[in-house]
């Protein structure tokens, strides 16, 4: 089954060495799990002050910048990863970076047969 890793972090919480430094440690955890045949993506998101929320009310479409709600964490990235079952999946969150200052949202992922390989 594939889990997505949601990472929530406040933006302001790492220096830039610190994030430099949390890019490699992610990048040495993608290549763990890729050898086990788990790993089906990661990247980390720019920062919200470089986001767009679009929404459609009464069929107009509303663009503002930002995130759509304003919260303590901000999406930071995200892994999607196979894995055999919920607990094996929160044992690869436990080992991404930022589930130590941050947190890992674990959310199963649902497979629609119709939607084009990717």
């Amino acid at each position: 089954m594939k889990y997505m890793l949601l990472i929530y972090l406040d933006e302001k919480a790492l220096s830039e060495s610190e994030r430099q430094d949390c890019y490699v440690e992610s990048t040495k955890l993608a290549h763990d799990i890729a050898a086990n045949g788990q790993y089906l993506a990661a990247n980390p998101l720019h920062s919200v002050s470089m986001a767009t929320s679009v929404r459609v009310r009464e069929g107009k479409r509303l663009v503002t910048d930002g995130p759509f709600a304003e919260t303590r964490e901000q999406l930071g990235g995200y892994f999607l990863i196979e894995a055999n079952n919920l607990d094996q999946a929160i044992e690869i969150a436990g080992r991404v970076p930022m589930a130590r200052k941050g947190t890992v949202e674990v959310r199963p992922v649902i497979d629609i047969p119709q939607l084009p390989a990717g």
